[in-house]
């Protein structure tokens, strides 16, 4: 009962004692975010390069779900979206909001607090979010996967998303006005559903705080990797770890995939630990192609000179 108690005090309490809406506290996002020690937005949200950004952009789920799961983060991945572009990867900084189901006494208080701050000349609680957000953020919106009168956003409010960050979005809830959002270029979408009504029957909670998506945690200023598979939620501090990882990977990857075409090696041979032969092979091959591959160049030099090292 005390943790419960401890845990509801620090969504909760910040709205009232901070400058933004049940968010955690500057000092709070950086005591949840201990590990990334790189450079942070004013309210502490972690701010991962815009370099690794564009790096994740050539990442796979499985690479960055296996980088992930090797520090002990098991529980990133979600699935089962409504994915409307699923030719297109969503890549940006996580800024999250959190909806609660209306409560009238908790809703009274939330428009209160919204009202002091100077939310409230924005529109409904759902703008809210979108007035934190800058160019590279990703919206992800908790709305307990509701879709009858839990559509977060409309024509309106998904153009003004689109503007602002030039990403996409994450609902675990709907939208609605589903044909204008599908118009717009470039605008990753991950939903539940669509539906003609409006959002009614909640209540924001929270904006950047700890938010829960399905059967993961996402935290403010991690950055959100969507795919043809889902949405993986990856920590600032391993952002890094996850594109040098994934580079390796797709290195190797293009390499086999070349030899299998020529016939080179069997499936076994390039699906198992390669031989010292295949290495060799490997290496040259790299040289041959540095410029070629769809890694940055500093990338593969950076490999051959690791390669070359460990044979001396």
């Amino acid at each position: 009962m005390l943790l419960a108690v401890i845990v509801i005090t620090a969504l909760v309490v910040p709205a009232v004692s901070f400058a933004q809406l049940g968010s955690f506290s500057k000092e709070d996002l950086i005591k949840f975010t201990a590990d990334w020690e790189g450079e942070r937005f004013s309210d502490g949200r972690p701010k991962v390069p815009d370099s690794i950004l564009e790096r994740m952009k050539n990442v796979e789920i499985e690479e960055a779900w296996g980088v992930l799961r090797g520090a002990g983060y098991r529980y990133q991945f979600e699935d089962g979206w409504q994915n409307l572009h699923p030719e297109q990867v969503l890549v940006g900084r996580a800024v999250t909001g959190a909806f609660l189901p209306l409560r009238p006494d908790v809703n009274n208080a939330i428009k209160e607090i919204g009202k002091e701050q100077g939310r409230t000349q924005s529109g409904g609680q759902n703008s809210w979010v979108i007035d934190t957000l800058v160019n590279d953020d990703v919206i992800v919106i908790d709305l307990f996967d509701k879709v009858f009168e839990g559509t977060y956003a409309g024509g309106n409010l998904a153009n003004s998303i689109w503007s602002k960050t030039g990403t996409g979005m994450v609902i675990a809830g709907g939208v609605r006005d589903l044909g204008q959002i599908n118009r717009l270029p470039d605008f990753s979408v991950f939903i539940r559903g669509a539906d003609p009504t409006g959002i009614g029957g909640v209540t924001l909670i929270s904006i950047n705080a700890p938010t829960r998506i399905g059967r993961t945690t996402v935290m403010p200023g991690d950055v959100v990797l969507g795919t043809i598979e889902g949405v993986i939620f990856i920590p600032a501090h391993l952002a890094e770890k996850v594109v040098d990882r994934a580079e390796v990977v797709n290195m190797r990857d293009a390499f086999g995939f070349r030899r299998l075409h020529e016939g080179k090696y069997t499936p076994g041979e390039i699906d198992t630990k390669w031989t010292d032969a295949i290495e060799e092979d490997f290496s040259g091959w790299l040289k041959e192609n540095r410029t070629k591959l769809n890694v940055p160049v500093k990338s593969v030099d950076k490999l051959i000179k690791e390669r070359e090292e460990k044979k001396e």
